[in-house]
């Protein structure tokens, strides 16, 4: 299903900035119970990045409805909310008139094995490196083609995500994750101020943990940090919560605190379906 402009049709303007030069921002929202979650803090983020791209936000309580519209029909689903430039001819720069698209599709609902939640996955170390670029970290922009080649690193279906590092050697989060490691108590995340995703499900965990007066730290860490870690867990909006259970060859338990933040958040999702 998909709503282009409030349209329902799928066929974008190949002029269209963000096909030209991804010139554009992007949600990933899981629908649960026929409700997008956490809708606001999804819809907080992208006027933050119109704001950062200069692009003209749209009318948010316009997408909100629309979002919900497309949602209401699906238990489980994923919803995908992209804001473009929209078309301006060829070169990079902007029109004088901007007018943006936007686009709002809904897919079916990725069938992930219920151990990656009980039991952990296993993850890897990648070798391609997010570019340090302070201007863009935080916001969802539409160009990912570090996260697309470090994906293409391995093929090993037993190997469920891949850390990545920027150029400076620091741990940053997975492809398509948040990182959250424990050590002594602590719960530790990366310092998203030169790259990466601030992502929905990062922002809640943070909260989690303030609220619970758990120790939190957001640092800049390397990789022995994180494999000396007593826990190791990874998020997003879809998957929700994953504790990895090896990182290359160490091994890591499923901690009380892993298990506390996804108690947290199975909470907090029932909650935002009685809104």
């Amino acid at each position: 299903m998909f709503l282009l402009n409030g349209e329902s049709r799928h066929c974008v303007d190949v002029s269209d900035r963000g096909f030209q030069y991804g010139d554009g921002l992007f949600e990933t929202i899981a629908v649960y119970k026929g409700r997008p979650l956490f809708l606001q803090r999804h819809l907080d983020r992208l006027l933050k990045g119109c704001r950062r791209l200069r692009i003209p936000p749209p009318d948010l309580s316009l997408l909100e409805s629309e979002a919900r519209q497309l949602s209401a029909a699906a238990d489980q689903a994923v919803l995908k909310l992209m804001v473009t430039r929209g078309s301006g001819g060829r070169g990079y720069r902007q029109p004088d008139q901007i007018v943006p698209t936007r686009l709002l599709s809904l897919h079916p609902s990725p069938k992930y094995p219920e151990r990656y939640q009980t039991d952990g996955i296993v993850a890897r170390f990648c070798e391609w490196r997010l570019a340090i670029n302070p201007g863009l970290a935080g916001i969802k922009h539409m160009n990912r083609l570090e996260q697309i080649l470090a994906r293409a690193e391995w093929q090993d279906e037993t190997v469920q995500e891949g850390l990545m590092f920027d150029n400076d050697d620091r741990i940053v989060e997975g492809t398509m994750s948040n990182l959250f490691f424990v050590k002594e108590g602590v719960l530790h995340t990366p310092l998203l101020i030169d790259c990466g995703i601030e992502g929905i499900l990062r922002q809640i965990v943070i909260e989690f943990a303030i609220r619970n007066s758990l120790g939190l730290s957001e640092n800049h860490f390397n990789k022995q940090n994180v494999l000396e870690a007593d826990e190791v867990f990874v998020t997003n909006s879809v998957i929700g919560i994953w504790p990895v259970k090896q990182l290359e060859n160490q091994c890591f338990g499923v901690g009380r605190i892993t298990r506390d933040i996804q108690q947290w958040y199975a909470a907090a999702r029932e909650q935002e379906t009685n809104l």
